[in-house]
């Protein structure tokens, strides 16, 4: 007699659920160009709420682990919607050495001055990130997008500021607000590499602002460490 094979088919419904859910989810996944609209939405929204806003900035420079400099400013966007900053303390006046020996020293001191100033410059270019920066990195085929675990998303943006930088955003995807950036990138040369590293907060409203910016030189030894505290609404 003919065998009669018998079909698991309560095995078989949940394999076709699965199967079915998961292509459902991946075509309700956005396109990058649907990323890219609802980030720079994001980001448009937050900079308008922050304009409402004053904060302290706080930027301390270390070399080799020593902290040679610490900036404190109140800040907020005036009428033009720039950022004005007013120092909050006045860093006391250094002591010049005389002679040989001082000049040298003081050489070296403003190359280091120098050098910490357009460190502290390269960290204006990626924080935070601009519209117009993204698309164009998109149209220019140079955005890569990698789902993460969490409802996260990483958008890899190469040449963004540099050729052959990046900035690497991790994005939530419920509110497509940024949450940390990842930044490689050089001063002068490719060989003198700056990372920064940024973690975003977001206020009660919503609107999401760089929390802490840290860049690291290691050519140079450098480290710039920025910390945005104290929002409150603007009294000018």
């Amino acid at each position: 007699m003919p065998t009669t094979m018998k079909f698991p088919f309560k095995s078989f419904i949940p394999t076709v659920l699965l199967l079915i859910y998961g292509t459902l989810a991946l075509a309700q996944q956005p396109t990058a160009q649907e990323q890219v609209v609802a980030l720079k939405a994001s980001l448009a929204a937050s900079q308008a709420i922050l304009k409402q806003y004053e904060w302290v900035e706080t930027t301390v420079v270390s070399l080799k682990g020593e902290e040679k400099s610490r900036q404190m400013n109140k800040c907020y966007h005036g009428a033009d919607g720039k950022v004005q900053k007013i120092p909050l303390v006045t860093p006391p006046p250094a002591e010049k050495k005389r002679g040989l020996r001082g000049r040298i020293a003081e050489s070296k001191k403003e190359e280091l001055t120098d050098y910490m100033k357009a460190a502290v410059e390269l960290v204006k270019q990626y924080v935070p990130p601009e519209e117009e920066k993204i698309q164009a990195a998109k149209d220019a085929g140079k955005l890569s997008i990698t789902p993460m675990s969490g409802q996260r998303v990483r958008l890899t943006l190469a040449d963004y500021v540099k050729p052959g930088d990046s900035l690497a955003l991790e994005l939530d995807l419920a509110s497509h607000r940024p949450l940390e950036a990842k930044v490689n990138s050089y001063l002068d040369s490719k060989s003198d590499v700056v990372t920064l590293d940024v973690r975003f907060g977001v206020l009660e409203n919503n609107a999401t602002y760089a929390s802490t910016v840290m860049l690291d030189a290691k050519a140079k030894n450098l480290n710039v460490n920025v910390e945005n505290s104290g929002y409150r609404r603007n009294s000018h």
